[in-house]
């Protein structure tokens, strides 16, 4: 006989979790379909190497959301975040640019004491714009009709009393470019870098592209222990955060199975009544919601013919591919700068090998042509100088997020074929401003697009299950009419970073799929 459930989530990452812990706080009868045999989806930390462990695809902390960390918590169940010491640090030809408290301002001044003056001013007015994003961020978006346009109009009051200035720059950040946002405010290309690399982390766009300005704001909205905008590291590695929220869920009375790999969604009448799973096994519940993204859900997981044609031509034309190359790596000893030496506060930052908008839209625009870039864009983090967990004494691990890579490689080739030629060369990108980092190097784990799509179900390998554009935001997240979460079939939701606010590490849309199934589930929409 099918096991039962009142909700069943398909996909033990972060969101899946916070999903399923409010649901079962609720008391509902939860249960989590894990595909792999480690929980915490692409939020989680494995060894790699003998003595080396690190966070395998999301690698660092800012955007948790503060409600959903303290409902669940998460300090309580072992988390631990503790601040950078930079922000970043940008590695050039003949010098540098470290960005971060108490040091911006003089080092911006070395390159333009125009930007330097500008910087209070610039900082000021997106944290007036982060702020709307907050505010939003644990909202359900509106969908259609009457109760939709209350919702819109309640969702949407508040941004009346920004000042005309400051509409004018939410405006822009939505619908121009990340080099025509920071244009309005800069001049030197060091800090217009620093900042415009936010506009393409996940983003499979140049810094040129229009909307590459909203990526920016996305990737500031969020806090570390108080501090806004400020990136954290979480002791033990990213897969510290889902190890809590497992627990927390699992004290709720969540049953999570590792290894159980969802073959179908069942629909019976147009309502969905639990899934089936690749072993054929059937768990029966008459609430699905997927962490899994839309693209996945969609395309392998709901039969067509259950979809309305409409919502399934909209799904055709979902756009994913965050252009992303993942790689970690274990080293013997911490890379040396040329352009500036010994050990310090620099390697605890975001260290960004992009020294110019060109260079991103280089990067970009050969990626497009030819797959990847001859000159890739890095970002490089080495958490064990925050945290001696990671590898053994005197040793270290970096991650390497990289950017731009085609999801799909042109001519016919497979990343299978080229990912550790690509692999070369991103390390070469590397030691060319570190003399010592390659030949440092123990074991390294490397993560194509396509490795990210087989690992954790990332389609095309993106890494926030859908591209973060104007036309697949907020209430058009994934698409418009079903950014509440609430999807075309009956009782069947979506909890993932394919839902709004979007990607990264926050938590809010498995809260807010949460809030929505169990209004449903009062109202009895869910049942009916």
């Amino acid at each position: 006989m099918p096991m039962q459930y009142d909700a069943i989530i398909i996909g033990g990452g972060h969101n899946g979790l916070v999903t399923a812990f409010y649901l079962a706080r609720a008391g509902l009868k939860v249960h989590i379909c894990e595909a792999r045999d480690i929980v915490g989806g692409a939020c989680v930390t494995e060894e790699f190497a003998p003595g080396f462990r690190n966070s395998t695809a999301s690698y660092t902390v800012s955007l948790l959301q503060d409600r959903v960390a303290s409902d669940m918590n998460l300090g309580e169940h072992g988390l631990t975040i503790v601040n950078r010491p930079l922000n970043n640090f940008l590695p050039l030809t003949n010098d540098y640019l470290k960005v971060g408290p108490g040091v911006t301002e003089s080092e911006v001044a070395r390159f333009s004491e125009k930007d330097a003056a500008a910087l209070g001013a610039y900082d000021q007015r997106l944290e007036v714009l982060a702020d709307q994003m907050r505010r939003l961020a644990l909202k359900i978006p509106p969908g259609l009709g009457l109760k939709g346009m209350a919702a819109l109009a309640t969702q949407g009051w508040p941004m009346l009393g920004l000042s005309k200035g400051e509409q004018h720059d939410l405006f822009t950040l939505f619908t121009r470019s990340a080099r025509e946002f920071l244009d309005g405010w800069f001049e030197s290309d060091p800090i217009k870098a620093v900042l415009g690399f936010d506009s393409i982390v996940g983003h499979f766009a140049s810094p040129d592209t229009p909307g590459s300005a909203y990526v920016l704001l996305h990737h500031v909205f969020g806090q570390v222990n108080g501090v806004k905008g400020a990136w954290g590291h979480a002791i033990g590695g990213m897969g510290a955060i889902t190890k809590a929220m497992a627990t927390a869920a699992r004290e709720k009375g969540v049953s999570i199975g590792l290894e159980e790999r969802v073959a179908r969604v069942n629909i019976v009448n147009g309502k969905a009544k639990g899934v089936t799973l690749e072993d054929g096994r059937v768990l029966e519940a008459p609430i699905v919601a997927s962490n899994a993204g839309p693209a996945l859900l969609f395309r392998q997981l709901v039969d067509r013919a259950e979809l309305p044609a409409e919502f399934a031509r909209s799904m055709d034309g979902y756009a994913t591919g965050s252009g992303t190359f993942r790689m970690n790596v274990a080293l013997s000893e911490l890379p040396e700068f040329s352009v500036l030496k010994g050990h310090g506060p620099h390697h605890g930052a975001g260290i960004i090998i992009a020294p110019s908008l060109d260079y991103m839209d280089r990067a970009y625009t050969g990626a497009k042509a030819y797959g990847w870039s001859a000159k890739p864009i890095v970002e490089m983090l080495i958490p064990s100088t925050l945290d001696d967990t990671l590898a053994p004494p005197g040793r270290h691990v970096a991650s390497l997020f990289c950017q731009q890579f085609a999801p799909k490689l042109p001519d016919g080739q497979s990343w299978d074929d080229v990912r550790e030629k690509v692999a070369d060369l991103i390390i070469d990108t590397v030691t060319a401003h570190a003399p010592n980092f390659k030949r440092s190097i123990i074991a390294r784990q490397i993560h194509s697009p396509l490795d990210l799509e087989r690992k954790f179900g990332l389609i095309g390998g993106d890494i926030f299950h859908g591209r973060m554009s104007l036309d697949q935001l907020w209430a058009a997240r994934p698409v418009l009419g079903h950014g509440n979460h609430r999807m075309p079939v009956k009782g069947l939701y979506l909890c993932g970073s394919g839902a709004h606010p979007g990607g990264g590490v926050t938590g809010a849309p498995g809260h807010n799929a949460a809030k929505a199934i169990l209004s449903d589930r009062f109202y009895g929409f869910a049942r009916a």
